[in-house]
């Protein structure tokens, strides 16, 4: 394997922020060209280009350095796009026609989509909790995840905004959403 990938592999492992991005950089352009030929969606691509990214690095220990790792992170890539054709292809039914079945028709019934006195009450204070989560971030994963979600920016825009690599920005986005997701795993359960 390439000492070089290997060398930045060993640095990501170990939680350096920079390698990830060198990781990201070299690779994001491979696997956003082997995505959008699968999707056929410039937008569609990047998410995917991105959540790529992310498994790759949530299961970078799990690498096997006998492999290329760019072989790797292509099978993540065209793993993720056949999951998200599944996605897409799920087999629906309209809520308000009947279902054909041997015996007849079945109707199905609903609960009323009014909601109680309770559930402002309940959507404010997991907004509130959200809310804290944002604000405990440290600061470079904050301002990030804010310009991302809130002020709903492109990456290359936060990139220009922040003056900072664009797999840096991936790479603190991917962590704060991290960060995130622990802080709040427990406390916005229904």
């Amino acid at each position: 394997m390439d000492t070089t990938n290997s060398f930045l592999i060993q640095k990501a492992l170990e939680g350096d922020e920079s390698a990830c991005a060198a990781i990201v950089a070299r690779y994001r352009g491979q696997i956003y060209s082997l995505v959008l030929r699968m999707v056929k969606n410039r937008e569609e691509a990047e998410d995917l280009t991105q959540e790529t990214f992310i498994k790759a690095f949530r299961a970078l220990a799990s690498f096997n350095a006998e492999y290329a790792f760019s072989t790797w992170l292509y099978k993540i890539a065209a793993n993720n796009c056949i999951d998200f054709f599944r996605k897409k292809r799920l087999k629906t039914f309209p809520l308000d026609n009947p279902i054909q079945v041997k015996d007849g028709e079945l109707h199905r019934e609903y609960p009323t989509s009014d909601q109680g006195p309770e559930h402002g009450l309940i959507s404010k204070e997991k907004s509130l909790q959200i809310q804290e989560a944002i604000d405990s971030l440290p600061k470079k994963y904050k301002e990030a995840i804010i310009l991302r979600h809130s002020k709903d920016k492109s990456y290359e825009d936060i990139a220009a905004e922040l003056n900072i690599p664009l797999g840096t920005v991936k790479v603190r986005i991917f962590r704060a959403r991290e960060m995130l997701k622990k802080r709040l795993k427990d406390q916005l359960r229904p």
